[in-house]
């Protein structure tokens, strides 16, 4: 579906009409889940791409001003929520704008000290009681669930690239990150903790955005860029304290984005998996090494 900035006034128009008058454009990068739109200066309209995603708005709305409460950095919250229409069938919503660059676009940020700063910031929203959320399941692609949901996908993405990759090896890696599952109690999981919806204010972490698969159970999947952005040191810093098997479950999520993407349409996504299968193959060579 084509969602187009005549659509998004015509919404506020209708249906929060005290908003009308404020400039309405697409934000520079808008998400896989979503389309968003500036709404003035001070709120964003987010918009569904599809049926697939068209829970997460009421979600949002029912949990983030919860955990806006528990913690002590901004995140994105649902100003209103919109109602489908025989135009747009999907609820949507207003968030409130929070300012600042996103990780995406501040290539020289300090990995040492965002390591440190996401990895507190992710302890925080893990200490926030869950009762009563959302467990993992297909309303958010199963983040915090468990991994082996994915093994076969993760396999016939190894068997379509056995000519280009060392497939074995890759393979011997995956079983090895399936070895123990979660034992621990559920706690919130972000779900796409990604360079895009990290922001920054003056270099230094600041806040979290795009809550869309917002779940609770393992959260090894929000620790997945310690090897799809983080250098080796960095990533030693972002993963301290967590549990051997939380780190191989954490490795897993990164393997197998990395895979199902690795013959992406978009360069960018093609070249970030590329690298990603690469620093995880350094690693497992090291560690054979020092074995």
């Amino acid at each position: 579906m084509e969602i187009t900035t005549d659509m998004v006034k015509r919404l506020i128009k209708e249906q929060f009409p005290a908003w009308s008058h404020l400039e309405i454009c697409p934000v520079a990068k808008s998400g896989h889940d979503n389309r968003t739109f500036h709404l003035g200066k001070n709120l964003a309209v987010r918009l569904p791409s599809g049926e697939d995603y068209a829970g997460q708005a009421k979600k949002e709305s029912q949990w983030l001003p919860y955990l806006q409460e528990h913690l002590d950095y901004p995140i994105s919250a649902p100003a209103a929520v919109g109602k489908p229409t025989a135009y747009f069938p999907f609820p949507w919503s207003v968030n409130r704008w929070i300012q600042g660059e996103t990780l995406e676009d501040c290539p020289g940020a300090d990995q040492m000290q965002l390591a440190e700063d996401l990895s507190k910031a992710l302890q925080k929203l893990q200490a926030v009681s869950c009762q009563g959320g959302p467990a993992a399941g297909k309303h958010n692609f199963y983040r915090g669930g468990d991994l082996k949901i994915y093994s076969q996908e993760t396999l016939d993405a190894l068997e379509r690239l056995k000519e280009r990759l060392p497939a074995d090896r890759l393979r011997n890696i995956w079983e090895d990150c399936l070895c123990e599952g979660y034992s621990g109690q559920p706690v919130w999981v972000h779900g796409d903790v990604a360079p895009g919806n990290i922001l920054l204010q003056k270099g230094r972490f600041y806040g979290l955005i795009d809550f869309g698969i917002l779940g609770t159970g393992d959260p090894a999947c929000d620790y997945a860029m310690a090897w799809t952005y983080f250098d080796e040191a960095a990533r030693r810093i972002f993963l301290k304290g967590l549990s051997e098997d939380m780190v191989g479950r954490a490795r897993g999520w990164a393997l197998w984005k990395a895979l199902i993407t690795y013959e992406d349409e978009k360069e960018e996504v093609r070249e970030n998996a590329k690298k990603t299968v690469g620093v995880i193959l350094e690693e497992e060579e090291k560690s054979s090494r020092e074995r």
